[in-house]
């Protein structure tokens, strides 16, 4: 749903900046107290279970199982009044586990299917708040059983992706089972017929949030049989009937804020619910195409209504409904959240707004339209960098996920637009989406560093984030446990490992190790992770010094069992490319000769050759050159049977890229080195191609160049996939 950025390379440089180390807790002994033995369990229980709720659920169960006493704290009610459970694989077991701590939980967040079985078992009775994503696979049974064993749901968030499976079958057990339920938002519905929605005006008296975002079909008079309805949104809905939508919705007599973004929705529809309806306050038309041609702008009537659009000053538009007119217009929801008076109906108002923009903003940058670079960097940044102080939780990463979204403007090549990326460094964005990624909710740590990774592949942002201490929250973020935050923090390692001047501070911030570990820790099963940890390694061991602390980690044994295990091509080229960059510096360490003595190294290398991809024979072909430098790793390559697959490449690569012809080439070259691998290398017929690759150039400087090995190659996310 969200882009990453894959960046690639960068020049060799001079400087360094190591950056001072900010422990995450700084002990403070004090004179007499210097030898005083600490007895933490004398604690006062109040006290521990303060402690307890700034843990995350990983960190308060390994804190818990210390003693009896802290077992007990650690089950306390008020510690299990809600439960996140995205980052985790929640099977039956594991819920069943769960069920003696969840008699009293009110909120429950959860990511899939699976998970989604699952919550039965919690037997969470009392549970108001139900949220979940990625909820493609969630059929009408599954959802009608949840809402069946949670009457006390209030509270029910389906998306943002699509519930493909889910049918107005399961809206009616919705509207059956849960009479208390106050909001409803799911996305992605096929139909939700009339029956249905009557059915949630009927038997849900107190429903006054209503979401139907991007599905196919809605029943538009249905809808305005929901008396009780005080916020709607049908953002991204196709199929609907305006006409209709002007003559009954504006009779909702307590409709307060509707939302229609992302809809051909026209001035007349418009012009019609702002000036007809009673009661609304505020209409959402973000990113509606045929309300912002040129002509019908001047068409729109809103008779002193609230219109948000494109072509509208949001700030503006939302600091009028205050009667205390703001400063700074940009410092609205600041202002709002700060305020000690506050009118509840405008909080609602303002909550409702809140959760509307992160979503419609995050779906725009998603869809990436044309023509909005001027929105994006005079008011999109902006609210976006808003909304990320939200006191909402969800509020908060989608604005951290958009931030990372928006400023991909290019997916076939992940390029960033710059513009966007340094106007969320000049709003004070650096800071506060480093803020976030020090949040012990790993959700808002997972999309900060994601956001961060993103912004950092351009070099004005880089510096930024290292200034501010970014390479060693990063540092800390790829120690977790939760394999999503790792994977974000390794992205964000890669990108900023680029630049020559943040090398050593990401090695001196324990960056190196904590990769490393990485690699071993999802060996298995994470993709994502692995081929992000060996990119960051790979820039890294572009430099000299690094390259040694990277052997001294384990690198070496990590980076070649992703050569020799690992299926996924990502990870074989950065594995590949990572090997080549630590062989690299045969005339100043040890490295080429310890790679080339790992257990494997070389047969995996050469099996990568004949690889289906061409990154991967690329970048294998030049790890075998640079191992060709030394006496032992060239005798051992050709045992490995490195001649005959070379000389293939080198046959099969006359229409590829320079790169790749370069790479053959020189692996071949530096085996012909010795008399009898050369010998080899005419009875398998290589001769010809390389006669061949050579006429292919032309510039003969290149071939000159081709007889130094191919040295410290330095690259990004993302253009590593450019060059791709």
């Amino acid at each position: 749903m969200s882009r990453r950025v894959r960046r690639k390379v960068a020049r060799r440089g001079k400087e360094k900046v190591v950056l001072p180390s900010y422990p995450e807790v700084e002990d403070e002994v004090i004179g007499s107290e210097k030898n005083e033995v600490v007895d933490w369990t004398s604690l006062p229980d109040d006290t521990v279970i303060q402690l307890m709720s700034c843990l995350n659920y990983r960190d308060r169960a390994s804190l818990s199982s210390t003693c009896r006493t802290w077992r007990a704290l650690g089950a306390s009610p008020c510690l299990w009044s809600s439960l996140d459970l995205r980052a985790h694989k929640c099977d039956i077991a594991m819920a069943a586990s769960l069920a003696s701590r969840c008699m009293n939980l009110q909120k429950l967040r959860f990511r899939g299917a699976e998970s989604a079985d699952s919550i039965i078992h919690l037997q969470a009775r009392n549970l108001r708040e139900l949220s979940g994503d990625y909820c493609r696979k969630i059929t009408d049974a599954t959802l009608s059983v949840i809402v069946a064993r949670h009457e006390a749901l209030e509270s029910l968030q389906l998306g943002p992706d699509f519930c493909e499976r889910i049918t107005s079958d399961a809206v009616k057990a919705i509207a059956l089972c849960c009479p208390k339920l106050k909001k409803l938002r799911l996305s992605g519905i096929r139909d939700i017929c009339g029956d249905a929605i009557n059915a949630l005006a009927k038997l849900c008296p107190n429903l006054t949030d209503i979401g139907f975002l991007d599905c196919l079909n809605v029943d538009e008079v249905a809808l305005g049989n929901v008396l009780s309805v005080r916020f709607l949104s049908v953002a991204g809905t196709s199929n609907m009937k305006w006409g209709v939508v002007s003559q009954v919705w504006h009779k909702l007599p307590k409709l307060v804020g509707l939302d229609v973004s992302r809809t051909d929705v026209g001035p007349i529809t418009i012009s019609r619910l702002l000036t007809s309806s009673k009661s609304l306050k505020v209409l959402c038309a973000l990113n509606c195409p045929v309300l912002e041609e040129e002509n019908n702008i001047s068409a729109v009537k809103s008779k002193g209504k609230l219109l948000l659009a494109l072509f509208t000053d949001i700030f503006k538009a939302l600091a009028s409904l205050f009667a205390e007119t703001t400063k700074n217009e940009k410092n609205v929801f600041l202002d709002w959240r700060n305020s000690k008076n506050k009118d509840k109906n405008l909080n609602e108002i303002m909550t409702w707004l809140e959760w509307i923009l992160s979503h419609i903003l995050l779906r725009t940058a998603e869809s990436n339209p044309q023509g909005l670079d001027d929105f994006w960097l005079k008011q999109g940044a902006g609210l976006l960098l808003s909304l990320m102080q939200s006191t909402q939780e969800d509020v908060q990463e989608r604005a951290a996920t958009g931030l990372a979204t928006f400023v991909v403007i290019n997916d076939e090549n992940a390029s960033i637009d710059c513009g966007r990326a340094e106007a969320v460094m000049k709003d004070g964005g650096i800071r506060l989406l480093l803020d976030l990624a020090k949040s012990w909710r790993e959700g808002l740590q997972s999309e900060a560093a994601k956001a961060i990774a993103n912004l950092s592949v351009n070099a004005k942002v880089a510096k930024a984030v290292a200034e501010e201490g970014g390479i060693n929250i990063l540092a800390v973020l790829a120690r977790s446990m939760n394999r999503l935050v790792a994977e974000e923090a390794a992205g964000g390692l890669w990108n900023l490992s680029v630049g020559e001047e943040h090398k050593g501070a990401i090695a001196d911030a324990g960056g190196v190790k904590a990769l490393v570990d990485l690699i071993f820790k999802w060996s298995s099963g994470g993709d994502g992770v692995l081929e992000r940890a060996a990119g960051a390694l790979a820039n890294l061991a572009a430099d000299d010094k690094c390259s040694m602390e990277v052997a001294l980690a384990g690198g070496v044994h990590a980076l070649v069992m992703l050569a020799r295990s690992c299926k996924f091509e990502g990870v074989q080229e950065q594995a590949a490319r990572a090997l080549a960059n630590l062989a690299a510096h045969g005339d100043s360490n040890s490295n080429n000769s310890a790679v080339g003595q790992e257990a494997g190294a070389l047969e995996a290398l050469v099996q990568l050759t004949r690889s289906p991809h061409e990154g991967v024979r690329q970048e294998a072909a030049g790890a075998l050159w640079n191992l060709s430098f030394d006496d032992r790793n060239r005798e051992a390559i050709a045992a490995a049977g490195g001649v005959e697959a070379l000389v293939v490449l080198a046959q099969s690569c006359s229409n590829a890229s320079p790169g790749l012809q370069e790479r053959a080439a020189g692996a071949l070259w530096g085996l012909s080195v010795s008399e009898a691998n050369c010998i080899a290398i005419g009875r398998e017929g290589g001769v010809a191609p390389l006669i061949a690759l050579a006429r292919s150039e032309a510039e003969v400087q290149r071939w000159r160049d081709l007889w130094l090995p191919w040295h410290w190659h330095t690259c990004s996310m993302a253009e590593w996939m450019n060059l791709r």
